[in-house]
């Protein structure tokens, strides 16, 4: 787990400061819940919406059946409206779309909101009323807590989804449009970007050095 620095915007969290998982802990953190309750079912989907669509909580809260579509042969999450009212929509790979079928069949919801809060036990209340961001942020540190990541917030699996999609390959660029960002400098900070020395830049620039021995003119 990575900390990002401090530039002191906020109290809470400052801009620039976050916790990106690893992608092992972040497999840790996606099969957490357990899947042979409703809950479990719900709270799963509700995690691989979050590390897998980058989402953020406001946005998570606010999904409904009919924000899953099929363009292009393949699931995508629609028109999603985000800061300043910007408009995108967010392709899903097949292991997020399978943790939302999960759910959504064992909850037998075929439209409205996505995410519906519980009574007791595993009953689902009959109210259709969605959960709140706020429900979103404790489904993250329920799960979170015990696995040792007690400060972990949504906003870290969105942080963590970004530095995952760029450690697989995906461009700056596309992760920007993912991430609804306005400017491709916001993105990198996002991906909490450090010196690799392993497997270095300037490694990629690909000019050779002829040592092959030479007589010196002049000499």
């Amino acid at each position: 787990m990575e900390r990002g620095s401090k530039t002191g915007r906020s109290k809470q969290r400052p801009y620039g400061r976050g916790i990106w998982l690893t992608k092992e802990q972040a497999q840790q953190l996606l099969d957490a819940p357990d899947p042979t309750t409703l809950k479990g079912l719900r709270d799963r989907a509700i995690l691989a919406v979050l590390l897998g669509a980058a989402l953020c909580r406001e946005e998570c809260a606010s999904l409904t059946v009919e924000h899953l579509q099929q363009r292009e042969g393949r699931w995508v999450i629609v028109d999603l409206i985000g800061k300043r009212g910007k408009v995108r929509s967010v392709p899903i790979d097949a292991w997020v779309k399978a943790a939302l079928d999960d759910w959504l069949v064992a909850a037998n919801i075929t439209a409205g909101t996505l995410w519906r809060n519980f009574r007791r036990g595993d009953h689902i209340a009959r109210s259709h009323v969605g959960m709140s961001s706020q429900a979103i942020w404790g489904v993250v540190t329920e799960y979170a807590k015990p696995l040792g990541f007690p400060t972990i917030a949504p906003h870290d699996l969105r942080r963590t989804a970004a530095k995952l999609m760029r450690a697989g390959g995906a461009s700056i660029e596309q992760i920007s449009l993912i991430l609804g960002h306005s400017s491709i400098d916001v993105t990198k900070k996002y991906l909490g970007v450090e010196l690799d020395l392993q497997d270095a830049a300037t490694d990629r620039i690909g000019l050779k050095l002829d040592r092959r021995p030479q007589r010196l003119t002049g000499v």
